[in-house]
């Protein structure tokens, strides 16, 4: 068994305007009470509990659940906003005929708690975990959209069967011009085009270039904060994808291990000054992680495989050739896709029947172009000559 953690987000349902004009007063009390413990020296600020703040109208649990956010925060000079958030103990989860509620009590010294409804939105077998016991209750948070919608976070541990084991792996080459492609073992791929998370980068970056020279500064953090969210939601549905097409097929998923990648690949300065083409803005890892939590949920197994010269080895045989932009072209004249051709790479990589050892070449690799493309090397005309005489 596995165990997964998930957040959910649950908007309250009809919520009227007396209650959300009452969430939002109590938070700027709870705000307060965290700024009024940053006056407080550090060596007292963690002996203080809730009857520290007798006069504060909150009840003493969601009190010390501030007492503790706030002094996890060792950094920081002043809260702008500290949202109200209390542990399992002080809410449950209950289901009224066909409506999911949270009840708790926000006042000091009422033990009475109030229901809430809230939408169940996409979770409702997760809520049904929660109601028959199956699943465990951590923290509660109490916090509003950008739109001036409550929501209730809530989150939750649960235990998953292990992912049942495959025979075939569905390779996943990340990258720009393809967000990601997913290619069957020695079938079709699927492509996550890039081209307009391009035009939304290089537009943000125009829009934040104007705006800086304004000094519009908070329209910029704002900016900032949108795109984010944007690409953060189109990560979101791609690796909703990915896990859906792995299920369709009975595969699992590989993925390039791209740790470290930031400090090994080399762009020009005109490239970084590009937020469409500089690659440390793209959130390749963050795919990866949505991909892995969302396949445990779903008894997905998903690994990782070494990344060098996926992308320049011939799928077919592993010798590696040559990739030209879009295209990959093998010692035979062979062409492809090079997406296409490195998510074949990753999907079988245990499969590579030329006895080329891609880890060990990755520093026997002798000569490169300026374009970075491999031109030969020792170990690449040894596999040559060992399938040119299979071949023969």
């Amino acid at each position: 068994m596995t165990e997964l953690t998930l957040t959910l987000k649950l908007p309250f349902y009809r919520l009227n305007q007396s209650k959300a004009v009452e969430f939002e007063r109590l938070t700027v009390v709870n705000t307060s009470v965290a700024n009024d413990l940053l006056r407080v020296e550090k060596v007292e600020r963690y002996k203080l509990t809730s009857a520290a703040f007798r006069h504060v109208e909150i009840g003493s649990m969601w009190i010390n659940q501030t007492i503790r956010n706030a002094n996890a925060k060792t950094k920081v000079k002043h809260f702008k906003r500290m949202w109200l958030e209390v542990n399992n103990q002080g809410y449950e989860v209950l289901k009224s005929g066909e409506l999911y509620a949270i009840s708790f009590s926000l006042y000091r010294g009422r033990k009475g708690r109030i229901p809430l409804a809230i939408h169940q939105a996409s979770h409702p077998l997760v809520l049904d975990k929660i109601i028959s016991r199956e699943a465990k209750l951590g923290s509660l948070k109490i916090c509003k959209s950008k739109k001036g919608i409550w929501y209730a976070l809530v989150a939750v541990s649960m235990q998953v069967a292990d992912a049942a084991p495959v025979k075939d792996w569905i390779g996943v080459d990340r990258g720009q011009n393809n967000i990601a492609v997913a290619a069957l073992p020695k079938g079709f791929g699927r492509f996550w085009k890039g081209g307009r998370v391009k035009r939304l980068r290089w537009q943000f970056q125009r829009t934040r270039s104007s705006l800086q020279a304004a000094k519009q500064l908070k329209e910029v953090q704002r900016l900032e904060q949108r795109e984010r969210r944007i690409m953060t939601h189109i990560n979101h549905i791609i690796s909703k994808q990915l896990v859906q097409f792995a299920c369709d097929y009975g595969c699992g998923l590989r993925f390039e291990d791209l740790s470290g990648c930031r400090q090994t690949m080399k762009q020009k300065k005109k490239t970084k000054s590009n937020a469409a083409k500089n690659r440390d803005t793209w959130s390749f890892y963050q795919l990866e992680t949505m991909t892995r939590y969302k396949a445990i949920r779903a008894g997905v197994p998903v690994e990782s495989v070494p990344a060098p010269y996926t992308s320049k080895s011939d799928h077919r045989n592993g010798v590696i050739g040559k990739r030209n932009g879009d295209w990959f072209k093998g010692f035979d004249g062979y062409r492809c896709n090079a997406d296409w051709n490195a998510s074949q790479n990753i999907g079988q990589w245990l499969g590579f029947s030329c006895p080329l050892d891609l880890q060990k070449a990755v520093s026997a690799m002798g000569i490169v172009d300026v374009e970075g493309e491999v031109n030969d090397s020792p170990l690449t005309s040894e596999a040559s000559r060992t399938v040119a005489l299979a071949q023969s």
